[in-house]
């Protein structure tokens, strides 16, 4: 990444905040992302049940302005949702500062919940979306075609979303855009083996493209290996711009006017 000043403000549209060693730095990360031209973060609720969900919520009161928040429950803690969790999820909502509810989904590569417990914590998630008029967030790892049907059948296009990190193909992104989801890029498009998300990071249309880092992980490259934060996001949306031909400023204006409008954020 050019050592230039930034050309433009940058929105990370996904990290966990409040995850250990990152909630111990947040005014050194902050100010390290401010540095990078990333002005907006959100943090990413996936509390475990009652008691955990408003991790990120904390942090976006902390730093308003800078930091807005989501709350969810992650499919890896699926099997401990439970009909006072979504109470608790659908109380949390309310506060202006959360933005969206999730993530949720399926992670079909992990399993670390049953599937069907993953399935029913999806489906009473985007529930609780279309209940709080909020934007939905999702995680989706080997479930492709579950994932769509479930957002179909669960009329999750009534509040549409992001697909995040996403790890899919050209052909999926179209049909969840087709749904109302747009698609965030990590890190992960800049993996050398990661071909199929270069392809549908080209064919993605302009006002339908996001960047995240989903810190603390998949640093991109160049920075692989390392822990992931808000300022790495720079690098995921110089090398997208750079692949499609597009002036960086362009596309930094562009993901964050696109983030701004899933959110439901005024401009910067």
């Amino acid at each position: 990444m050019s050592t230039a000043p930034p050309v433009a403000p940058l929105f990370d549209t996904h990290a966990h905040l409040d995850f250990p060693g990152l909630a111990e730095d947040l005014d050194g990360l902050l100010a390290r992302a401010r540095a990078a031209g990333v002005t907006r973060v959100v943090s990413i609720g996936a509390g475990r049940g009652p008691g955990s969900l408003d991790g990120a919520l904390v942090i976006a009161r902390r730093y308003p302005g800078t930091v807005w928040a989501t709350v969810g429950v992650h499919p890896h803690d699926a099997s401990g949702l439970a009909p006072e969790t979504i109470d608790a999820l659908a109380e949390l909502a309310q506060d202006p500062q959360v933005v969206a509810i999730g993530e949720t989904g399926l992670d079909f590569h992990y399993d670390r919940s049953p599937r069907e417990a993953q399935r029913g914590a999806f489906r009473a998630q985007i529930a609780l979306a279309r209940q709080a008029r909020k934007p939905l967030i999702v995680h989706t790892r080997l479930a492709p075609g579950e994932t769509l049907a479930i957002l179909r059948e669960e009329r999750a296009a009534e509040v549409g979303g992001i697909v995040h990190c996403f790890s899919e193909d050209a052909a999926f992104a179209a049909q969840a855009l087709d749904l109302g989801f747009v698609a965030s890029f990590s890190g992960l498009v800049t993996f050398p083996k990661a071909g199929a998300i270069r392809e549908a990071a080209l064919a993605q249309p302009l006002d339908a493209i996001l960047v995240e880092t989903d810190a603390p992980f998949l640093a991109p490259v160049p920075l692989r290996g390392r822990r992931a934060e808000p300022a790495h996001v720079a690098y995921t949306a110089d090398a997208i711009a750079a692949w499609r031909g597009i002036a960086l400023t362009e596309f930094r204006r562009l993901t964050t006017e696109n983030a701004c409008r899933v959110y439901r954020l005024p401009l910067p």
